[in-house]
Parts: C-alpha cells; structure tokens; sequence
C-alpha cells in the first residue's frame, strides 16, 4: 500500500534507496536524498508513520543536504519484526545500522527526531553510533516517560481512568480500516491543532491509516510502558526541543521536561495553536530549526574537509 500512496502525492525521490541490517537481522529500509558531499541529516519519524511523513523537509533540505530518512520497523517499507523484536532498545539498534549503513566514519550530522523517532535519539544516547555521527539534535512533539499519565486524547480528568483507556486506546487491535471523513476528524482531534488544514489533516490520516496493525499495536504497547529519562540526561549533544501547545498525544509538559533534563538544551520552542504532528502541521518552523542547527555546528563538508587539509599541511 505504502508505494502507491507516496506516488500519488508526488513525494520527493531518493538519490538511492538500501536496507540498513540491524543488530537482530531485521531489515530496515533508507532512503538517502540530496548530495553525497553535502551537510548529512537524519530524520527518525514517529509511531504509525512512515518516511512520507518528512516530504516537506525533504523537499527543501535535499537541495543543499544529504538527507537521510528511513522507516521505522514494521512501517512503511520496513520488513515487520518478531514477536519480541520492539522495544525501546531496538530503536536504538536501528538507527545505529542507519547511521553506519549511510554515513562515513566520523561523518556528522543533525539528527530529527518526531515522537517515536525523538524517543528513539533518546534510547540510542549511550550508543557509540550515534556519539560518533550526531552533531546536534532535534526533539519533535515527543516524550520519555508517562505518556499514559499525561495524554489528553480521552477527554476526562487525570487518574487511572483516563490511564486505563489511553491504554487501550495504544493497544487497540482493531484495523483502522480506509480513510474517511470520520477517520480524519478522529485523527485531527486527536494528534493535530483545530486550525490544521483539510490538506495537512488527509495527508496525516493517508500516512497512520498505512502502518500494519501488527506493528502499531506491538509499538503501543511499548510506548505504553515507556521510561527514557535516564536517556535524556545522557544526551549530551546540543539538543533544542519543540513542541505544539494543542498536542494531546505528548503535551508540552513532557517537552518543558525534557529541556530542564537534557546537558545541553538549546531552548525549547511551543508552537501556539500546533498539534503532535508538528513536522507536517508546522513544515517551515522545523524545517528552518534544522538549518539553524545545520548551521551552528556543522560545517559544510567542503569546509571542513579544507580545514584538515589545513591542519596537515600545517603539521609537515
């Protein structure tokens, strides 16, 4: 299904395409946009997502970056896993094989991250992968640890009710079936801002509407029990945070959280009026916060390439 939606919105096409292995054997598929020779960065998307889900950024990032994105396991193009092949330590996993399978040795880049793929930067933070290749990082509309607890998709007050039922509603094993008007006021309740477009709300609906029910209920229940803070304070890489004022999903306490936590916050930024899905609701304010961090600590390759001819030169 995933191949002829993304040919229908006329996605970006990848320079190339590979499957990155990961330490279980699990295939994880990449996509690489862009130049070679260009500045690198990486996107991680969220739960029930898929590398589409980047299409903004992509676009506007490939015409001067090497852009690598891939689909987290069990989306997109990206083989489902065994029964016990999803975990927190498994997106980890994965995306050291994503780095080492696209980037050289010692190759930095910045790393964006959405939801599932912020907490995925959070589990790899202890990971030789991602200590060797991540020159700073970007933490989209995500949490670390009680996402039950703080959720406010099920509109009741906090307790074990609510608890109870967001629950639920994570594990459901119900198929999420075609995209419907119904469907779509569903998803736009309950991950986007009331002002998103009728656009933005079907292109978000197309995307969680393809991800298999078997992997979307094994990473519910793995977000369900998640607890990554131990992984924020290990983050030590400079790190800037956003997040969506309406986002019910990870609302802004979990994001103010995170900065207070992290070694090296770069500021966190709410986006008034913004949802979950803020790379697709706010494509410009995510899109300009990775060059800016593009920019501040990643020189272009032909630079620094330059400078170690520099310093050699200066040594003989």
């Amino acid at each position: 299904m995933s191949r002829p939606l993304r040919a229908a919105h006329h996605r970006p096409v990848p320079a190339r395409e590979l499957m990155a292995v990961s330490a279980d054997g699990s295939r994880i598929h990449v996509e690489v946009h862009g130049r070679d020779d260009a500045p690198a960065v990486v996107l991680s998307h969220g739960w029930t997502c898929n590398t589409h889900f980047w299409d903004a950024q992509i676009r506007d990032l490939a015409t001067d970056h090497k852009v690598i994105a891939y689909d987290q396991r069990g989306h997109g193009t990206s083989p489902a896993a065994g029964r016990d092949g999803y975990s927190t330590e498994a997106l980890a996993d994965d995306l050291e094989a994503v780095l080492a399978a696209t980037l050289a040795p010692g190759e930095k880049a910045v790393l964006a991250g959405h939801s599932m793929g912020g907490m995925t930067l959070m589990s790899a933070s202890r990971r030789a992968g991602l200590r060797e290749h991540a020159a700073a990082v970007l933490l989209c509309s995500t949490g670390s640890s009680r996402l039950l607890a703080e959720a406010r998709v099920v509109p009741l007050r906090p307790g074990a009710v609510r608890t109870r039922m967001t629950r639920a509603i994570l594990g459901a094993r119900a198929p999420l079936g075609p995209v419907t008007p119904l469907s779509r006021r569903i998803l736009k309740y309950g991950t986007m801002g009331a002002g998103s477009s009728p656009h933005r709300v079907d292109t978000c609906a197309r995307i969680v509407h393809d991800c298999p029910r078997r992997p979307r209920v094994a990473w519910g229940h793995v977000l369900a029990d998640l607890d990554l803070d131990e992984g924020v304070r290990e983050l030590r890489v400079p790190t800037a945070v956003i997040a969506g004022t309406e986002d019910r999903l990870t609302p802004p306490v979990h994001a103010r959280a995170i900065a207070a936590a992290l070694p090296d916050c770069l500021g966190l930024t709410e986006l008034s009026g913004m949802g979950h899905m803020t790379p697709v609701e706010a494509p410009d304010v995510v899109t300009a916060k990775i060059r800016e961090l593009v920019t501040a600590y990643l020189p272009a390759r032909g630079t620094a390439v330059a400078e170690d001819k520099m310093k050699e030169e200066e040594v003989a």
